[in-house]
C-alpha cells in the first residue's frame, strides 16, 4: 500500500461536472493534455497526447477505461512518459488511475489513486515523478474550475 499515489482536492462544482472534467475531451484539453481521445464507457479509449506530433511517446495511447460510474468513479489504465516508457508501457497490468467523486456541501471531493507500481528503483523513480505530476495537474484543475466559476458569475 505504501507505493500507491494518493491525492485529493476539492472542486467547487457538482460531482457530475467534476466527472466531466476527467471524461470530456474539451475539458481535459484545458487542464491536463494537448489532445484527448476519451470514450467514457467500459473498454473505451482513455488516450491523452502531450505531444500530438509524436503520438507514440508522452501519451496514454492504447489505454482503456476499466470501470466507470458517472458522477461516482472512474478507473483507467495509465502509461509513462518517454523517459519511463521502456519499463512502464509494456507491462501487464499497466498502472491504473482510480478517481472517486464525493459530493460535499461546497462541491465535490476528488480522490485520485494511482496504483500497480512495481518494487524496483526505476519504478520508484517513476512513482515519485508521477506523485509530483499529479499534485501539479490537480492544482491546475482547481484553477481551471475556479476560473470557470468566476467567468460564470
Amino acid at each position: 500500500m505504501d507505493r500507491i499515489i494518493y491525492h485529493s482536492i476539492s472542486l467547487r462544482c457538482n460531482p457530475q461536472k467534476a466527472f466531466e472534467l476527467f471524461t470530456a475531451n474539451k475539458h481535459l484539453e484545458k487542464w491536463l493534455t494537448q489532445v484527448a481521445n476519451v470514450e467514457p464507457k467500459i473498454g473505451g479509449k482513455y488516450e491523452l497526447f502531450w505531444n500530438p506530433d509524436d503520438k507514440e511517446n508522452d501519451s496514454t495511447i492504447g489505454c482503456k477505461i476499466l470501470a466507470i460510474a458517472p458522477s461516482k468513479f472512474l478507473c483507467f489504465e495509465w502509461k509513462g512518459p518517454k523517459r519511463f516508457k521502456h519499463f512502464m508501457n509494456n507491462v501487464r497490468p499497466l498502472t491504473n488511475v482510480l478517481i472517486f467523486f464525493i459530493s460535499h456541501p461546497e462541491g465535490t471531493e476528488v480522490h485520485l489513486l494511482h496504483t500497480a507500481w512495481r518494487d524496483t528503483t526505476e519504478w520508484e523513480e517513476a512513482r515519485q515523478w508521477f506523485n509530483k505530476a499529479w499534485e501539479m495537474v490537480l492544482s491546475k484543475l482547481q484553477n481551471y474550475v475556479s476560473e470557470a466559476n468566476a467567468n460564470a458569475e
